[in-house]
Order: C-alpha cells, then sequence, then structure tokens
C-alpha cells in the first residue's frame, strides 16, 4: 500500500512538473481598440508570442509558479500582471495606456522575430504614430531630425532632404540607408538619378510607426542597407471602425486636409479589413516664390486574415507638386539673409517670371516646365503574404510593382559663368562676358536703375521617369531556440534622367524681375541649352540571405551572410552645338542639344556581407551588446563613364566595416542607451557635380577612404507625472584617409558632417492638453572637403500645444493644436554650393542654403 502510494505521488509530481499552462487573452487601447502585433511574454523566459489582427495572443508555456507576464506595445505603456502557472489555463486581458518606455516597446519589422528593443543587439529608434503627427510639419527633415545619429537637412522644403548617417559621407538623399514602406523600399536602386526617395512619397496620418535601425546588421533583412533602414509601418484595420479628420492652415498661405478611416469589410465579424489614407495640399510656402506647391496623395489597404496568416494588397496613388529651394548668395562674413536692390530681405532669388522661358531647339520650341517645380504622379502596388506552414515554418513574401512619371525641376546658386561674381554690378556683369555696351531694362522696357545689382541664374530641368518592379521572399524556420531565415530579395529598374539646363538674368531681389541687354539676351534668357544630357538607365539586383536569431537565457545572437549581384545598363545622348534661329546674337543663334547617337554600356558587380551580432541580459534593467559588420554599397550607375566603345572604366563595391559596443537599460520610469561605434569606408565613389566654365556641369571623381569613430548616447525619463524628458547625444570623429584624386585632402574632416549632434525634448500630456518642446543641435562641420569653409552650428527648436475635447461617451474626440517650426527662427546654414565646391569663398557674398524661417501651423483633429 505505501508502495502503492508513493508511486502515485511520484506521478502526480511528474506529471505536474512536465505540465503546460495555456495562456491567452486579448489587448486593447483605453478606446477598446485591439492593437496588433503586440509583444507578450513571460518576463526573462523565451515563452511568448504576439497578438493577432483582433489583438488576441494564445500560447502555452513549460514554466511552473508564479511568474510576471509583460506585454509591451510602440507608444503604449508596458502591462505586467503576476499569473501562476499550474497547468490551469489562464485568461489575461490588457488594456494598454499612452506613453510608456522605449526600450520594452516591440519591434516591428527589422528583424525576422519580434523582440523588445531592449532584446535585440542593434542600436534603434522607434517612433508611434501620434508622436509622428506631431514632428511631421513638413519634410521628412522635421521626421528624422530627432533620431539619433542622422544629420537631416531640410532647408530645401518639403521633398530632397539631404539625410547624413553617422560615419559615412554622402551627398545626402538616402544613399547609405534606404527609406521604406511597408518593409519595402520606395527605390530599389539609388543612383538611376540623383531624385531622392522621399520624392515619391509624403508623410500622411496613416502611418502606424516609424523604426530606424543603425549599423551594418540590417543588411541582411530584404533589400538590405549598410548603415540602416528608415522603415515606415501603415495602419491596418481591425474589427473596430475608426476615422480621423484632420484640416490645417498655415503661414504663408498653406491649406490642408488629412484623413484616415479604416474598419472591418463585411461586418464586425469579417476576416477582411481596409484601411484609407490620404491628403490633399495647397502651399504658397514655406518661402513666397510666386510658384505654388499643390497635390495629393492617396495610400490604402485591404487585408484579409486566415487561420494560418494573411494577405495585404495595399497600394498608393500620388499626384503633387512642390518648390525646391537651392543655396543663394548671402552675406559674405556674417552669412545672414541679404538685402536687395530694393531694400528688402531677400528670403529666395527663385521666381514665378522664369516661368514663362521658352525658345527654339532642334526639336521645335522648348517651354520650361520650372513652374512644376518637383512634380511627381504614379504610385505603387504591393502584395504582402504571410503564411504559416507549421508552428515552426513561417513565410513572409512581398512583390511591389511602382510607376511614376517625376519631374525635378529647379533654380540653381548662380550662373556658373568663368569669371563671373555671384552677385555683379551692371559693369561687372559686361566684363565678364566680353561685352563692350549694353542697356539693362526690364522686360517692359523700363531701364533698371544704374546702382541696381544683378543676379544672373540658371534653371536645370529634369525629366526623371521611373519604373521598378521588386520581390522580397523570407522563409524562417524555428529550431530549438534558433530562427534561421533565408530569402532572396530581387528587383528590375528603369529609369531616365533627361536634363536641360537655361541660364537667365535677373535684378538682386527676393523673387526677381527678368532684365534685358541689348544685343545680348531675349526676354531674360542670356544662353539657352547651356547644357544637355540624356541618360536611359537600368539595374537588375538579386540577392541571397541567410540569418538566424538565437535566444537563450540570457544570451541573444544575430548572425548571418549575404550575396548580393548588381548589374546596370546605360545609355547615353551625345551632344552637339547647333544653329535654331536667327536672332542676330551670337549666344543664342546656338542651343546645345542632343544629337540623337548613343553611346552604350554595360556594368557588373558582386559582393558579400557577414553580420555577428550579440547582447547579454544582465538582469531584468541591463543589456550590453555588440555588432559587427562588413558590408557593401554599389555606386551610382548615372556616374559610370564609358569611352567611345562602350567600355567602363570602373564599377566596384565600396567596402564597409562597422563595429559598435553598447548597453541598454530600462527601469521604472527610466530607460537609456549609450554606445561606442566604429566607421571604416573603403573605395569610396565621392562624386562631385562643381560648375563648369560655360555654366553646365562636371562630374568630379574622386576614389576615397574614410575612418570614423564615435560614441551615441540616448535618454528617456518620466520625471514626473505626465511629463517625459527625453534626448540623445551623438559625436563623431572623422576624417578621409585617402584620396587618389588630391592627396592634401587627406586628414581633412568629411564634409557635412558634423562632430556634434544632440537632441533635448519636454513632453506634457494628461489626456486633456498636450505640450512638447524640441531642440535640435547640429554642429560644426565644412561644407567642402578642403575644409575651407566652415559652416556655424545650427539650433532648431520647434513648439507643440494641443487640448483635446470629448466629443462623446464613445471616445470621440476633436484636439485643437498648434504647431511652431523653428521657433526662434534661427539663421543658420545648412550647406554651401555643392557647385562651387572647394572653389566657394567668403567674401563680398557667400552662396548658401539657410535653415527655413519661422513658420506657424494650426490645426482640428477629430477621432470618432
Amino acid at each position: 500500500m505505501k508502495r502503492s502510494l508513493l508511486a502515485f505521488v511520484l506521478f502526480i509530481s511528474a506529471f505536474t512538473a512536465f505540465s503546460q499552462t495555456e495562456i491567452r487573452g486579448k489587448v486593447t487601447d483605453a478606446s477598446g481598440m485591439p492593437i496588433m502585433g503586440t509583444n507578450v511574454i513571460i518576463k526573462g523566459s523565451t515563452s511568448g508570442a504576439t497578438t493577432d489582427f483582433d489583438g488576441n495572443f494564445s500560447f502555452t508555456t513549460d514554466l511552473s509558479g508564479e511568474q510576471i507576464i509583460q506585454i509591451s506595445y510602440l507608444g503604449f505603456e508596458t502591462y505586467q500582471q503576476t499569473i501562476n502557472c499550474d497547468g490551469t489555463a489562464l485568461t489575461v486581458n490588457a488594456i494598454l495606456s499612452e506613453g510608456g518606455n522605449s526600450l520594452d516597446t516591440v519591434l516591428l519589422t527589422a528583424t525576422s522575430t519580434t523582440r523588445s528593443q531592449k532584446e535585440t543587439p542593434m542600436s534603434i529608434t522607434s517612433i508611434g504614430s501620434k508622436k509622428l503627427s506631431t514632428v511631421n510639419t513638413s519634410s521628412q527633415a522635421d521626421v528624422l531630425r530627432s533620431i539619433p545619429g542622422i544629420t537631416a537637412e531640410g532647408g530645401g522644403g518639403e521633398v530632397a532632404s539631404n539625410i547624413f548617417v553617422r560615419g559615412l559621407p554622402s551627398g545626402g538623399q538616402y544613399q547609405f540607408n534606404p527609406l521604406q514602406i511597408d518593409g519595402m523600399p520606395v527605390l530599389s536602386t539609388f543612383g538611376l538619378n540623383s531624385s531622392a526617395h522621399d520624392v515619391y512619397f509624403r508623410n500622411d496620418i496613416g502611418m502606424k510607426s516609424l523604426e530606424f535601425v543603425r549599423g551594418g546588421s540590417s543588411i541582411l533583412y530584404g533589400v538590405g542597407s549598410v548603415a540602416g533602414i528608415i522603415n515606415y509601418t501603415s495602419a491596418t484595420g481591425s474589427s473596430k471602425s475608426k476615422t480621423t479628420l484632420r484640416t490645417e492652415v498655415a503661414s504663408n498661405s498653406r491649406y490642408k486636409a488629412d484623413f484616415a478611416t479604416s474598419g472591418p469589410l463585411g461586418g464586425e465579424d469579417s476576416n477582411t479589413f481596409y484601411a484609407l489614407s490620404g491628403f490633399y495640399r495647397y502651399d504658397e510656402g514655406p518661402i513666397k516664390t510666386g510658384l505654388a506647391t499643390e497635390g495629393f496623395q492617396l495610400r490604402g489597404n485591404i487585408k484579409h486574415v486566415t487561420d494560418k496568416g494573411s494577405i495585404t494588397l495595399s497600394g498608393q496613388w500620388i499626384d503633387d507638386a512642390v518648390q525646391f529651394f537651392l543655396p543663394y548668395p548671402l552675406e559674405g562674413g556674417s552669412r545672414k539673409r541679404p538685402t536687395g536692390n530694393d531694400g528688402e530681405e531677400i528670403f529666395t532669388l527663385q521666381t514665378a517670371a522664369a516661368s514663362d522661358i521658352s525658345y527654339a531647339t532642334p526639336d521645335g520650341i522648348y517651354n520650361s516646365p520650372i513652374e512644376d517645380g518637383v512634380a511627381t504622379r504614379g504610385g505603387y502596388f504591393l502584395t504582402d503574404i504571410k503564411h504559416r506552414f507549421s508552428d515552426d515554418l513561417r513565410l513572409d513574401a512581398k512583390l511591389r510593382y511602382s510607376k511614376y512619371e517625376h519631374q525635378f525641376n529647379l533654380f540653381l546658386d548662380g550662373s556658373g559663368v568663368s569669371g563671373a561674381k555671384a552677385v555683379e554690378t551692371q559693369q561687372e556683369y559686361l566684363d565678364a562676358r566680353g561685352l563692350t555696351s549694353g542697356d539693362f531694362t526690364y522686360l517692359n522696357g523700363q531701364p533698371l536703375a544704374s546702382n541696381a545689382l544683378l543676379f544672373e541664374n540658371r534653371i536645370l530641368d529634369r525629366n526623371r521617369p521611373l519604373q521598378e518592379l521588386m520581390a522580397d521572399i523570407k522563409f524562417t524556420k524555428t529550431a530549438g531556440n534558433h530562427n534561421i531565415t533565408f530569402g532572396t530579395f530581387m528587383s528590375r529598374s528603369e529609369g531616365g534622367d533627361f536634363n536641360v539646363i537655361t541660364n537667365y538674368l535677373g535684378e538682386y531681389n527676393d523673387r526677381p524681375e527678368l532684365i534685358n541687354v541689348s544685343g545680348y539676351t531675349i526676354n531674360g534668357v542670356t544662353n539657352r541649352g547651356t547644357a544637355y544630357t540624356n541618360r536611359n538607365i537600368s539595374s537588375n539586383k538579386i540577392a541571397f540571405f541567410v540569418a538566424d536569431e538565437v535566444k537563450l537565457d540570457r544570451w541573444n545572437f544575430d548572425y548571418g551572410i549575404r550575396y548580393e549581384r548588381a548589374s546596370g545598363d546605360i545609355e547615353v545622348e551625345g551632344t552637339q552645338s547647333y544653329n535654331v534661329d536667327n536672332t542676330g546674337i551670337a549666344n543664342l543663334d546656338n542651343a546645345t542639344w542632343g544629337n540623337g547617337s548613343f553611346t552604350r554600356g554595360h556594368v557588373s558587380a558582386d559582393d558579400f556581407a557577414l553580420v555577428v551580432a550579440g547582447l547579454y541580459k544582465v538582469n531584468d534593467d541591463l543589456s550590453a551588446y555588440g555588432n559587427f559588420s562588413r558590408g557593401y554599397f554599389f555606386p551610382e550607375l548615372r556616374s559610370t563613364k564609358f569611352d567611345a566603345l562602350g567600355n567602363p572604366s570602373s564599377y566596384d563595391t565600396e567596402k564597409i566595416i562597422q563595429g559598435e559596443l553598447g548597453l541598454k537599460y530600462s527601469k521604472n520610469k527610466f530607460s537609456g542607451t549609450a554606445a561606442l561605434y566604429a566607421v571604416s569606408l573603403k573605395d569610396r565613389r565621392s562624386i562631385s557635380f562643381v560648375n563648369a566654365p560655360g555654366g553646365g556641369f562636371t562630374e568630379e571623381v574622386d576614389i576615397q577612404d574614410t575612418s570614423t569613430y564615435g560614441l551615441e548616447g540616448t535618454w528617456n525619463w518620466i520625471f514626473a507625472e505626465n511629463f517625459n524628458f527625453g534626448g540623445s547625444l551623438t559625436y563623431q570623429g572623422h576624417e578621409i584617409t585617402k584620396s587618389e584624386a588630391n592627396t592634401d585632402l587627406e586628414g581633412n574632416e568629411l564634409r557635412r558632417q558634423p562632430n556634434i549632434l544632440s537632441t533635448l525634448a519636454v513632453d506634457y500630456n494628461d489626456s486633456k492638453f498636450d505640450a512638447g518642446l524640441v531642440y535640435n543641435y547640429t554642429g560644426k562641420k565644412f561644407a567642402n572637403d578642403a575644409n575651407s569653409i566652415e559652416l556655424d552650428a545650427i539650433g532648431l527648436a520647434n513648439l507643440n500645444l494641443g487640448y483635446t475635447l470629448a466629443l462623446s461617451e464613445d471616445g470621440e474626440t476633436l484636439r485643437l493644436g498648434a504647431q511652431v517650426f523653428n521657433l526662434f527662427n534661427s539663421e543658420g546654414v545648412t550647406e554651401g554650393s555643392p557647385r562651387l565646391g572647394n572653389n566657394q569663398t567668403d567674401e563680398e557674398y557667400f552662396v548658401g542654403r539657410p535653415v527655413l524661417p519661422t513658420r506657424v501651423f494650426f490645426n482640428a483633429t477629430f477621432n470618432f
């Protein structure tokens, strides 16, 4: 009897020890809206799950006894509850409150598995939808300026922001860090033309989150990146309908209306959901040129959820035109905005008076489209399939097709004429062009004042159609503690690059009138067809990668390898000077234009990337991590040179080595990170577009090596109820270590990269009143490789205020808000003239681009 009882007790004990506890539940926000993708985990273990489309989760665990279940999601406070795992099924329903510790929030898209930032051996910044709506006043630079390690220059206006990542030289425009929408790049091949990624896409209130993954580890996934990935995730619908309407007005005549709506298709029990967002905008600013910005964008998706995954169909249509601002002559020495002939301050030398420029060419009358500015029309269609074959094998496949008609028309920063000053007296103008005499008049014949200054400028019209097809296919296999991802990325891209430069003469005033010089100009045009370029470029890419994410008790490891091959076909039309009319004016009798003959060539290159990263959880609050990567970058195809037989000069990959060691800490109301990093770049094709003697461009190519080391820290502290203080500090020491074109550059700092970047932000939110003040600091930097032009540090402050009114008991609200960009009207210069390069001077006039002036926004947002 005793033996039987003992055997029974041992049997029960063994059964209990190896029994599993099932845990299920639902996660919603305060309004009852389910939250998809929430990270649910038993603290200190690998047991957990993510919520599905309806906010539901379910998993089993072998753990026993008292445990803590932790539920976290970006933009919400982390939820914790003590549970007892004794084999009895448990239900945990959680309501998340807005706010929260950034390191505990879930990482959505940058890696194969869902992990909190504190458990990921990379530097990551995430921004939720609520924060995005307050920092996005206009351009991508407004959003990215506060992200650690990024220098974001937005002085050009709404599009073509110059984005520089810590430690790497660049012309800006996302060269080393692609802009992605829902995990797929806006452009898969950079260098078909020089248009930035953000000309094809605008932010709207239908975005759910933004992630920026820094460092070389991001090259392993999808399109890959040597320096990081900026990924926006679109909101999708759920079983509860939701609509947001937002209207906005701003100084300098800005009017904008945004909307976002989502919900089920076919009733609350439907497994198919929709989301639609978009905007319409009319804008005469932020700097008035007389040329308006106007257009709209629509984005949407339909998602069908099955018991094994989901299928999402999404797309975009954009028809939008914005004005782009380039450097112009500022006061020498002080570099402040100058005073014109009329005694008024000059904010821009761009002018609607140039919108009527036309002239004869071998192809007929050419009408400049300069008034359209940066005009984009077209869109994309994306299919995203997620399928679970079994509990340990998953498929994630994306296919995207995009096609855009795109023009990038802009005013340049001077005549480019050899020997001519940036701003000239009338006699200086005649002397620089070898003219013995000439009368200066407005186009209506009225004489120009004899002491009035002149500014000859160029307009650059660029037609750049683009179409792309790309696919990203990944399989993830879970085997014990391993999550092994293997996949491929493929793309086919075709783009045109048609460029025409025309010179015209204007007075030195804000938004100047055009000027004629007798015997030299017609309708203000001084040189038609100054330069002509016509290129067609296609690119093919294919990559294969395999990566493993290992999650142990205290250690997490990421490692993987990627192989990629890229090829391109380039055809360039030849040019010659044509006699096109009988004006009797030598410089207008001829036009530089295409001659119909093409030089064609083909290039290809391949390379591999290797990544090793690890994280050690010292305790529940502190983690130490490190990562190392060997990566590559394919040079811009458009800069490839060929001889008459189509043989390329060279096309080799640029090699990038990166390493980082850091700490991540998160406890109660404080979280922070600290990291040391180093970046080495070999065989960089540094390309500069400098003025040619006749007013066109010359591409100067220098093969350079660069080296950078630095440190970076971030913090977020909820120091009082409803108050939050956050920020970041980045230091980078960098230099050019090799220059094949000019050894005198060796030892110099990288152009346009500061040594110090910092952000300070204070926020208050009590659910009714909210306020935020963000201060971004960009340290001193050099405008050129020669380090002969130093730009002073810039500090930009942005203010956001709002008050929310309850409209019903169902959570319907109205928020009245105000934003002020550049609160203290900083007059810093973001860059000098790239086209003057090392020939830039700082005497009577300095050609530079100042930050945009103060702008005030008022908005009303309805949520129902």
